[in-house]
């Protein structure tokens, strides 16, 4: 831990995260961080929310969330971290960041820290790193999974100078994504979006075991017959547990078999699995096993604001307590 001065306070990072599930904010310090984060609210039965209601959302859910965060008084803000965009791509936009950019401008503009922009995607390779103490992956290249209900992507990632990574695309989902399918299933299940943990449970009470074929196309995937083939077997009488267990098998079996045509092509190295899909604790073994594969705490796997302060303390050098 870092010695201070008498009276020098820490150095502090605020994380800003405005993504399509949920309103995040963060804030990073020596001695560790905290988070203040809300869930965007979803009718029941419905999956997922318009742009513009996302950005109603977060205009009311970002204030009282900083309020919370910030009942200590910030005692030495050093630079803002937010995320802009999905991906760092030049076609990547989304207008419910603009929430969090906009927040985290007007901040600096009153106390004249810098502000750091980066992407969503980079958000969270730097929390799931931060959270598994293994933010020494940022010195060589590795490859990581960013599975969620918008991605279904195997990135390799490099060390870069000012974008902190670099990151290639290898594989994807040419259709439906894992969170989506995970989604869908649960809400024919009649569970609460977003389905992710409560399919998880009801998984772990199915005594069945599935062999699936998953559809792998060279390092992607296609996922789009998972809902079908769900909807089938609720039709012909599956129970409902047994209906969740061979979806999170076929979500798992999927994973693996890209991450075997990613080290195919890239290389056998180092890898990290991130995103809320990847909070799965049900998914998470056999990847591991198979492939050493690194996984962080469900809150720093799931959407959130701490990569983007992370990425803020790295842009500003000297945070060596980091690592």
């Amino acid at each position: 831990m870092l010695l201070h001065r008498r009276n020098q306070p820490m150095p502090e990072y605020l994380g800003l995260d405005t993504s399509n599930y949920t309103t995040s904010t963060a804030r990073l310090w020596p001695e560790g961080v905290r988070q203040e984060k809300q869930l965007l609210p979803v009718k029941a039965g419905e999956a997922g929310l318009r742009q513009s209601d996302a950005v109603f959302h977060h205009t009311r859910q970002l204030p009282q969330l900083l309020q919370n965060l910030c009942s200590q008084p910030l005692q030495a803000l050093s630079a803002i971290g937010v995320t802009t965009r999905p991906r760092n791509r030049a076609d990547s936009y989304m207008p419910c960041f603009l929430c969090g950019s906009g927040t985290a401008h007007a901040i600096a503009a009153v106390t004249g820290v810098p502000v750091y922009e980066t992407s969503h995607q980079i958000g969270h390779v730097l929390a799931a790193l931060y959270g598994a103490n293994a933010l020494s992956y940022l010195e060589q290249p590795f490859l990581a999974f960013h599975v969620s209900g918008g991605t279904t992507d195997s990135l390799l990632c490099t060390p870069h100078a000012t974008k902190i990574l670099e990151i290639t695309p290898i594989g994807t989902s040419l259709d439906l994504k894992a969170g989506q399918a995970i989604d869908r299933v649960g809400l024919m299940l009649g569970l609460q979006f977003p389905c992710g943990k409560q399919l998880e449970q009801l998984a772990q009470k199915s005594q069945k075991t599935f062999r699936v074929h998953p559809t792998i196309k060279g390092v992607n995937c296609c996922l789009s017959g998972l809902q079908n083939q769900c909807d089938t077997m609720q039709k012909q009488g599956a129970l409902p547990e047994d209906i969740a267990c061979y979806c999170m098998t076929m979500i798992r079996e999927t994973i693996y078999q890209m991450t075997q045509a990613a080290w195919k092509q890239v290389g056998t190295m180092s890898v990290l699995y991130a995103g809320g899909v990847m909070s799965n604790l049900w998914i998470r073994p056999a990847l591991q096993h198979a492939f050493g594969g690194i996984f962080t705490k469900p809150e720093f796997s799931c959407d959130n604001a701490v990569g983007a302060a992370v990425f803020a303390a790295l842009q500003e050098g000297g945070a060596e307590w980091l690592f």
